[in-house]
């Protein structure tokens, strides 16, 4: 049973939980994409196959807010809300480092390695680099880690994950990106805590927020 944040007859929005996929992939394991699928065909007793459009994606170890449309429509609409940078996402890190400057904006030009399954930040353009633009603020520390909220221009391959670890503020359990050690769920201390978008047919301005990981360190954020 998904945990769902806000449903309607256009998109359903869910709290992703830590190391699920949102797609399927080589490992074989079921991807929220179809756990949503068959709670959709249970809950309205649907025949035959049901629609579900993938709207964005969140990495697997990370948590939070995670946008499905549930009609071929909205999931135009959105998808050209998401490129043109229409909407505004908020995550939640837990950091090992402390930023030197307590807010701030980043500027990268990201490769990514696909065999590694990993980006590369670089100051300025490379040859297969995209540019990647985050802002972020130093909200408060906590004994041996900091908190750390992103607001995301783009929305690039680990983007958060690689510009953080750039400037020395590698996240919690991010063992990619140079973590002291992994957490013990296989997860990371990313959480995508909000999403602002325009519905795709009401056309209002919804925000969804997705609740912290019962996690005591994510707990002691609040």
């Amino acid at each position: 049973m998904p945990d769902i944040i806000y449903e309607d007859n256009h998109l359903i929005v869910i709290n992703k939980p830590v190391g699920k996929l949102v797609q399927g992939d080589a490992t074989g394991d079921e991807p929220l994409s179809e756990t949503v699928k068959s709670y959709i065909k249970k809950k309205y007793n649907k025949p035959g196959n049901v629609y579900l459009g993938v709207v964005h994606r969140l990495d697997r170890p990370t948590s939070g807010v995670l946008l499905f449309a549930k009609t071929s429509k909205a999931l135009s609409r959105l998808n050209k809300q998401f490129s043109e940078r229409e909407t505004r996402k908020t995550y939640w890190a837990l950091v090992e480092n402390k930023p030197e400057k307590e807010r701030g904006r980043l500027v990268h030009h990201l490769k990514r390695n696909t065999k590694q399954n990993k980006s590369y930040a670089y100051p300025k353009p490379i040859k297969g680099s995209k540019r990647a633009v985050l802002n972020y603020s130093w909200i408060k520390s906590l004994n041996h880690y900091h908190l750390i909220e992103i607001d995301l221009e783009t929305g690039r391959h680990h983007q958060i994950r690689a510009q953080l670890a750039n400037i020395g503020c590698v996240i919690k359990g991010d063992l990619k990106y140079g973590a002291k050690r992994s957490n013990n769920d296989g997860g990371i201390h990313l959480h995508a805590k909000t999403l602002q978008i325009q519905h795709p047919v009401k056309k209002n301005t919804m925000t969804f927020e997705a609740s912290l990981p019962e996690d005591k360190l994510w707990q002691a954020c609040l």
